[in-house]
C-alpha cells in the first residue's frame, strides 16, 4: 500500500539533536498515575512512567533542565469547556490526584508547573525557563499521547525547539491513538525515538560537556 504522505514529503527531513537538551514531563500526576482515580492506571502510561523515570535519574545526573506540570484548576468556573467529566469533577488544586507522582518528581531538582490548558507551555514560564538553561532540543515526555502530549509537542515546534519524543516515555489509554498520534507528530514536527536511544544521548553529551 502506498504512503501518500510519505509520497508528498512528510517526515523526509529528521528534526536531529541540537546543543543541549531539556527534559518536559507532562501531566505525570495522580490522576493519570494511580489506578484509584478514574483516568489512572493505563497501562501504557505507567509503561510511560516507568521509562520516564530512569531517563529522569541520567539527564539529573547529566544537569539537564526538568519542567514537570500537573494540571489543576482553583474552581470549574476557572477551567475551560472540558469535555471529561472526571477533569471537572477532580481536576482541583485541593484533590490528591492534583499531585505530581513521585517516581517522577524530584522537588530538589524540577521546575514544576501548574497548567490549565492542555499544553505544558501555554501561559506557564516553561519556555523562558528552557531559553534561560540554554536549551535547544526538548524532550517531551508524559501523558496522555493523543491529548497534552500532542499539544505540547506542537507548542515546542512552535517555539522553536528540536523535539524529541520517546515513545515508551508516554502513554495513552489504547493502543491505537498512541499510535496514531506518534505516526502523526513524526510526519509533521518531531522525531521518534526512545528512553534508551535518548538516555544514551544525554550521557554522551554530559561527557562532552566535562572534557
Amino acid at each position: 500500500m502506498a504512503d501518500t504522505f510519505k509520497e508528498r514529503t512528510y517526515g523526509s527531513i529528521p528534526v536531529g539533536r541540537g546543543r543541549k537538551p531539556g527534559i518536559v514531563v507532562v501531566d505525570y500526576q495522580l490522576a493519570f498515575t494511580d489506578p484509584h482515580f478514574p483516568l489512572g492506571g493505563a497501562p501504557l502510561v505507567e509503561r510511560g512512567v516507568v521509562n520516564t523515570a530512569k531517563l529522569l535519574a541520567v539527564a539529573r545526573r547529566a544537569g539537564v533542565p526538568v519542567a514537570s506540570c500537573y494540571t489543576a484548576y482553583h474552581h470549574e468556573r476557572e477551567m475551560p469547556h472540558w469535555k471529561v467529566r472526571a477533569v471537572r469533577e477532580q481536576f482541583l488544586l485541593d484533590h490528591p490526584g492534583s499531585a505530581l507522582e513521585p517516581r517522577i518528581h524530584d522537588k530538589s531538582y524540577d521546575v514544576a508547573v501548574r497548567k490549565t490548558g492542555p499544553s505544558i507551555f501555554f501561559q506557564t514560564p516553561v519556555v523562558p525557563y528552557l531559553i534561560k538553561e540554554g536549551v535547544d532540543t526538548v524532550i517531551v515526555t508524559g501523558c496522555v499521547t493523543s491529548g497534552c502530549v500532542r499539544a505540547s509537542v506542537i507548542d515546542s515546534f512552535q517555539y522553536g525547539f528540536r523535539t524529541l519524543v520517546p515513545e515508551d516515555g508516554i502513554g495513552d489509554y489504547e493502543e491505537g491513538p498512541h499510535r496514531d498520534n506518534l505516526r502523526d507528530i513524526e510526519r509533521r514536527y518531531a522525531d521518534i525515538t526512545t528512553c534508551a536511544e535518548l538516555a544514551g544521548w544525554i550521557e554522551e553529551w554530559a561527557r562532552r560537556n566535562t572534557e
